[in-house]
């Protein structure tokens, strides 16, 4: 996958779409000046081009001086906005709303403050609809000035009416700040470190949210307060590895789009991730009927207008969604068939890498290098983990080292001896640099080490005490960590019995659909 250019227009440019790019044109030649002909030169070169490339630009471009490209540049950027801003997104609440507001102030400027007045009701009704709190306080806060500056014959008891719509605002503004805040630093904290990974992590974040969770009464918050208190009990829930938090606030997450649908289409990514999210809640609580409505949902809603009127919203939607069918094949123990999802995944990848952050593509490669390990091919899984640990990025350290732990038990599959013994101490320097060394992962390493000398027929009883051992540990907090990321007793199983891993996650499926039907 290509390094994304860190050129901001060249990444508009390529974020800009067919009919986007002709309006930009069309827009651009309404004034056939000589400065907007030489910006249409150089929206063509970068147009075409698959990487930014100065060296390339000036061979494209003879007539454009290296003194001359930066405001050049600056310039083309800024009339490439204003032709976007004039392709009016009549679902935009957004849009809508600063354009009543900008009629507010034309009709003041102009002394007429009675219409003005009234724009500025009809914006604080369609904001109270919308929940768009700032431009409710936005409304007042024009409306006071007219109030206070002008004789309008409507101050009767207003004054008393915008001060308390003003404090009542502010109210719902302030809890929204903090709760947004605490769900965003805990995010934050998980991006960073994972899950918590001994006592220290655990009493550090529940400390840290308890002090900075704010008082409310859940009867008297609007949408969005509601919004950042569940996905902070969501992520706190998670981090902790509390699964069933995880699971009751990522369900409230979604019904509150559910109970609001106008808030679909106006936060379309905040839904998304709340779906994202159940589904990821259903497939560590192993929920797989769930999971599949839950799925089925999602995909309906990923066909839907709110999901595809925006790049930002398709994108997420393709990663999100695409996470969930992979962990369907991990359910379903089916890894060879989630395999054909891969050259797709590729394409998208590759198709959206100057928007993607490395957080989404990190998760990709891990969860494409798992469907191969399952499947039995080790050295493809090898490759896909090899992108994780070669990309030198600063987050999700848990993910950088359970990368590296399967690509140790990836050679040792292969039967690679020569480079295990430095791999063995390559890893075990690595996790227990991040503070990311477990007891099941000090056991794993143990194993490994003593099994090169182990006979063909201790090898077997070796695998089984290991197995009884770490079945021990799934039920600690702490240890539990590890079994999320990796299938070690799955792997472990498959050894024992000599087949491969998927086959034991089939098994595993199957039994378990028939018990539930059973019951």
């Amino acid at each position: 996958m290509p390094n994304r250019s860190t050129d901001n227009l060249f990444q508009l440019i390529k974020s800009m779409q067919k009919g986007e790019k002709r309006n930009f044109k069309l827009y651009v030649q309404r004034n056939a000046a000589d400065d907007n002909l030489k910006i249409i030169h150089l929206f063509d070169a970068l147009d075409k081009m698959n990487e930014y490339d100065e060296v390339q630009l000036f061979r494209k471009i003879p007539s454009l001086s290296k003194a001359q490209l930066s405001n050049t540049k600056a310039h083309l950027y800024k009339q490439i906005l204003s032709s976007l801003r004039l392709l009016k997104d009549e679902d935009n609440i957004d849009i809508q709303l600063h354009e009543q507001m900008d009629f507010a102030k034309i009709l003041y400027n102009k002394g007429l403050y009675h219409q003005s007045l009234k724009v500025l009701d009809k914006i604080k009704e369609m904001a109270k609809t919308a929940n768009q709190i700032t431009f409710q306080l936005q409304a007042v806060i024009f409306e006071k000035k007219i109030e206070t500056l002008h004789i309008t014959r409507s101050i009767g008891n207003k004054a008393d009416e915008l001060s308390l719509e003003s404090d009542t605002i502010n109210n719902h503004l302030y809890l929204v700040g903090k709760l947004s805040n605490l769900a965003l630093q805990l995010y934050g904290w998980y991006i960073e470190h994972g899950h918590a990974r001994d006592s220290k992590d655990v009493h550090a974040i529940k400390s840290f949210f308890e002090t900075n969770l704010p008082s409310y009464r859940i009867d008297e918050i609007g949408f969005y307060e509601k919004l950042y208190l569940f996905q902070s009990y969501c992520w706190y829930g998670f981090i902790l590895q509390d699964l069933l938090m995880y699971y009751r606030y990522t369900r409230k997450w979604v019904e509150l789009f559910e109970d609001t649908p106008l808030m679909q289409h106006i936060e379309p990514g905040q839904y998304i991730r709340g779906l994202h999210n159940l589904l990821s809640a259903h497939f560590n609580l192993s929920n797989y009927e769930k999971f599949e409505l839950d799925l089925q949902k999602f995909e309906a809603f990923a066909a839907s207008p709110a999901a595809t009127n925006t790049q930002n919203a398709a994108i997420q939607t393709f990663v999100y969604l695409h996470i969930a069918k992979i962990n369907k094949h991990f359910l379903e123990g089916t890894f060879t068939e989630g395999l054909q999802l891969v050259p797709y995944i590729e394409e998208r990848l590759e198709e959206y890498h100057l928007h993607l952050d490395k957080h989404r593509v990190l998760i990709f490669y891990y969860k494409i290098a798992c469907l191969y390990f399952g499947s039995g091919d080790n050295e493809q899984a090898i490759d896909y983990l090899n992108k994780i640990i070669n990309w030198k990025v600063s987050l999700r350290t848990d993910l950088q080292c359970y990368a590296r732990l399967l690509h140790l038990i990836a050679h040792y599959e292969l039967g690679n001896y020569e480079l295990l013994e430095y791999l063995i101490k390559s890893v075990y320097r690595f996790m227990a640099k991040m503070n990311n060394l477990s007891t099941v992962e000090e056991e794993v390493f143990k194993f490994i080490r003593k099994s090169f000398s182990l006979s063909p027929s201790k090898l077997i009883p070796a695998f089984k005490s290991l197995k009884e051992k770490l079945e021990r540990l799934e039920s600690n907090p702490l240890e539990s960590r590890s079994f999320m990321y990796l299938d070690i007793i799955g792997w472990l199983e498959s050894k024992i019995i000599k087949v491969p891993v998927q086959e034991i996650r089939r098994r595993r499926f199957l039994e378990g659909r028939k018990a539930l039907n059973k019951g």
